[in-house]
């Protein structure tokens, strides 16, 4: 989580950092896990047509604000930071009510709904990407916060986490926290086979797991080549080991970028604003990257694709030493920086 790498470049500079959140994601795990505290508000995402969910949603408009009032004014916080997504707003906006100083943080190549609402009233935004008509005054290019697992991650202790060997190329297939089917099954036809010439590690998801280790079985794949994960907290260690990574083109084209790694990139079709493809744009506009968009992936491309990358050494090193030139490493300490600055205001 972004959230919790900028919490811990705080930490370490001898801010105390506590978050808000609903009760209801993986924040309620992750964040007392990390040692921070938690308060929570009611608070819901805005639901677009007539339902039970949109009445909701309107009460939580009115409960999530008071509960936001309640916890700032028992914090009493320097500052107010907005990490996007609908838990930010009524946070963000009881900042603005009490006079705190506010920083919200946007880590797509486009301005969410919840980040647009709240840019007026915020002090400062801090941007993972540079996005037309978002620059200068209170905009700023910080990159993404890292954690510090990606930032000292490396292909060895990677390779040691997961079981690889040295003399085999390794790629890596992701589709998020939650997978991505199609994603997944194009893998499954194109690498499903008795004997890989390299390893791969998917991860697929939990929702589809059960459905990919099946096929892999009724298929007879390869068992020490291909390892298949349903989730793993130590991604950052797998990408560091991966010469190459095939995956969606969300946030974390920002640190497969800070590792350095050259990327094959499937976005996903049903994005907002089709953010995914320009994530992806951006990768491959540097030659960090290929793209191949969902409505043509099929198994059969997958594994020409893949190939033909693997084969090619001399152009995976350039795309790598691309993909290493756009990553910014000092995201976290960048947006610590203004926070402290605006805490001294």
């Amino acid at each position: 989580m972004p959230a919790l790498a900028l919490a811990d470049a705080l930490t370490a500079r001898g801010a105390r950092v506590s978050f808000v959140g609903t009760g209801r994601g993986l924040e309620t795990e992750l964040v007392p896990q990390a040692g921070y505290e938690l308060d929570l508000a009611n608070l819901r995402g805005l639901e677009r047509r007539l339902s039970p969910q949109f009445f909701l949603f309107l009460w939580s408009l009115v409960k999530g604000g008071i509960d936001c009032f309640r916890i700032l004014r028992r914090r009493r916080p320097d500052v107010v930071v907005g990490g996007g997504g609908y838990v930010s707003w009524a946070p963000v906006f009881t900042a603005w009510l009490l006079g705190t100083p506010r920083l919200i943080t946007e880590l797509d190549s486009h301005m969410g709904l919840a980040n647009r609402a709240l840019a007026p009233l915020a002090t400062r935004v801090a941007l993972s990407f540079a996005i037309p008509g978002r620059d200068g005054g209170k905009y700023f290019l910080a990159g993404r916060p890292l954690s510090r697992e990606l930032l000292e991650a490396t292909a060895e202790a990677g390779r040691r986490k997961f079981g690889l060997r040295d003399d085999r190329q390794v790629v890596l297939v992701t589709g998020g926290s939650l997978g991505a089917r199609s994603l997944n099954l194009a893998c499954v036809e194109a690498f499903g086979v008795p004997s890989l010439p390299f390893q791969l590690v998917q991860v697929s998801g939990r929702r589809d797991y059960e459905m990919v280790r099946q096929a892999l079985h009724e298929r007879g794949a390869d068992p020490e080549n291909y390892h298949l994960l349903d989730y793993t907290v130590d991604l950052p260690l797998a990408t560091a080991a991966a010469d190459l990574v095939v995956g969606r083109s969300g946030a974390s084209v920002l640190e497969v970028a800070a590792l350095g790694k050259p990327a094959l990139l499937v976005p996903y079709p049903y994005a907002t604003a089709d953010h995914q493809l320009k994530n992806a744009e951006w990768m491959a506009a540097a030659d960090a990257a290929e793209i191949v968009l969902d409505s043509e992936l099929s198994g059969t491309l997958l594994k020409q694709k893949v190939e033909e990358l693997l084969g090619d050494r001399e152009r995976l090193a350039a795309m790598a030493g691309a993909s290493a030139g756009l990553g910014r490493r000092d995201g976290g300490e960048i947006i610590a920086d203004e926070i402290f600055a605006l805490a001294g205001r």
